[in-house]
């Protein structure tokens, strides 16, 4: 059965305080927090570094059970290398992460190439080819010269989503690449009725048997986090 998973891009904030966690939650307890109200998360950490077995255990143990954690790539395979000759780092990479994909604990990786990458269809096929196939993967483009059928075909071919972002810079055409999709959804505000629109369009491919991940944005105020929460009641 096809579900929703929603959270936003990150969750240690205190300025979520006191319209999101309480004003007597620690920072430590965060996480724990927002399990009990939300269903995923999209972790930014492994951006950076790679984590540790016992980073990995400590956000299993303090979370719900079945609470999911979508990573973000490391930029060493998106920004550095930019996809070239970065098999061995990412195999590196998977292979630190396998403790949750070993508990299904572990969502969609996503990765993001930076705003000044353009299209190489060559190179995004080469390295799809790569990636094993018992994992889910998402690709944010940030440069408009990606968004075509080509590179749509390509996500398609190896079941790689296309991630569906939108910001007030760029908005990703609404291509389905995989089985399942990928929202960040990360404009200024989205009104009640903009809410609507996403719930509805999220039921519409849970009904075609597809998850569907949706991030809100988080900075600056917890927004993100009670639309996320409202979409998850929305739907339950």
């Amino acid at each position: 059965m096809a579900k929703v998973c929603a959270g936003t891009s990150g969750f240690a904030y205190s300025s979520w305080k006191p319209a999101f966690y309480p004003a007597n939650v620690k920072s430590k307890d965060f996480l724990s927090y927002y399990s009990g109200r939300l269903n995923c998360v999209e972790i930014n950490y492994t951006f950076r570094q790679l984590p540790s077995a016992k980073t990995l255990e400590s956000w299993v143990t303090n979370t719900k059970p079945g609470f999911i954690f979508a990573l973000k790539a490391p930029m060493r395979i998106t920004h550095i290398l930019r996809l070239r000759d970065a098999a061995q780092f990412t195999d590196v990479f998977l292979r630190a992460i396998d403790p949750l994909r070993a508990v299904k604990r572990l969502g969609p990786i996503l990765f993001q190439l930076p705003p000044q990458f353009h299209c190489d269809v060559a190179l995004l096929s080469e390295f799809l080819a790569g990636l094993p196939n018992d994992l889910r993967f998402a690709f944010e483009f940030r440069h408009v010269s990606w968004l075509s059928p080509p590179v749509y075909a390509v996500l398609e071919k190896f079941g790689v989503a296309l991630c569906l972002a939108e910001s007030e810079k760029l908005e990703t055409p609404e291509a389905i690449t995989a089985g399942f999709l990928y929202y960040r959804l990360r404009k200024p505000d989205y009104t009640a009725e903009d809410r609507k629109q996403i719930a509805a369009k999220v039921k519409d491919f849970l009904r075609q048997d597809k998850d569907v991940f949706v991030f809100f944005k988080h900075e600056e105020n917890p927004a993100g986090a009670l639309y996320a929460e409202e979409l998850l009641k929305e739907l339950s």
